[in-house]
């Protein structure tokens, strides 16, 4: 039998409508973050209604906090700047396009909430190819969201992951 929350999803009028994070998550997420240095640069690259940037306006006021969102025509992978971190609930439809912009703007931290199953080896492997490596993974489930969701955490100062994979197939 299928959930109605997966039925929902699935049929939707439209489906690439945008669903925002709770407060109470995006706070959990901010919370691990709770010690970023003053004058830290911070981006929140999918602003959408701004819950991520707000909350972070609250706790981190010693903090260059910036934000970019399309709707208002602040195109994240449009943006250059040089940023130390980078907090957010991006589109889950682009993640790969997602990580690999992320990863040019070349932050110490990388750090988003994820569908569960958008955290694949192939994924994994190319952070670290590119010098980024898990320092978190925090499971999680939001009632109205499809499956499990992640806070998964990347940082380019640590040399090995936390989480252990393979790309191996087993038969």
């Amino acid at each position: 039998m299928i959930s109605k929350i997966s039925h929902k999803i699935k049929n939707r009028e439209n489906p690439n409508d945008k669903i925002y994070t709770p407060i109470d998550l995006v706070k959990v997420h901010l919370d691990m973050f709770k010690n970023i240095p003053n004058n830290s640069k911070i981006l929140e690259p999918f602003a959408g209604k701004k819950v991520y940037y707000n909350e972070m306006l609250k706790l981190f006021n010693n903090c260059i906090i910036e934000y970019t969102e399309i709707d208002e025509g602040l195109d994240f992978f449009n943006y250059n700047n040089k940023v130390d971190y980078i907090i957010s609930n991006p589109p889950y439809s682009l993640i790969n396009e997602v990580l690999e912009h992320s990863i040019s703007l070349k932050p110490k931290i990388i750090s988003y909430l994820l569908g569960f199953a958008n955290i694949t080896p192939k994924r994994i492997e190319y952070m670290n190819n590119n010098g980024y490596f898990i320092s978190g993974y925090f499971l999680t489930k939001v009632y109205k969201w499809y499956g499990h969701s992640v806070i998964i955490t990347f940082s380019n100062e640590i040399s090995n992951n936390t989480i252990s994979f393979d790309r191996n197939i087993y038969k």
